[in-house]
């Protein structure tokens, strides 16, 4: 069978009988019938760009957590009472779009006063 006779039994063949085929194909011949994955950039893998923005999130404050709210308080510039609340209410997020540097420097900060931080 020649290339166009084989085009044209396919193209009579209904959805059901095409995907008997390429299964049998598949067996057949060890293959899937997957959509080829193509690589941007000129072969080299697409390196996912650097997150530049972070929010940093108090998970738990951990057993002090009397430091944890000062250095809440030192972060945010809240009162006590809203820096108590928001330290009870953890998991919450401290600061939103801050830069690596900062975001690093604030994880740092809360970790030591026993904290658990977590930058997203």
């Amino acid at each position: 069978m020649s290339k166009e006779q084989i085009i044209d039994s396919i193209k009579e063949m209904s959805v059901l009988e095409l995907n008997d085929l390429v299964k049998a194909i598949e067996e057949e011949f060890g293959v899937t019938a997957a959509a080829p994955v193509t690589v941007a950039g000129g072969g080299a893998a697409e390196v996912e760009e650097e997150q530049s923005e972070f929010d940093v999130v108090l998970e738990d404050p951990g057993a002090s957590k009397i430091n944890v709210i000062k250095v809440v308080r030192e972060i945010t510039g809240l009162g006590l009472k809203e820096a108590k609340a928001l330290v009870d209410g953890a998991p919450e997020t401290l600061k939103e779009g801050v830069d690596k540097e900062e975001a690093e420097e604030l994880k740092s900060k809360l970790e030591e006063a026993g904290a658990k931080i977590e930058l997203k």
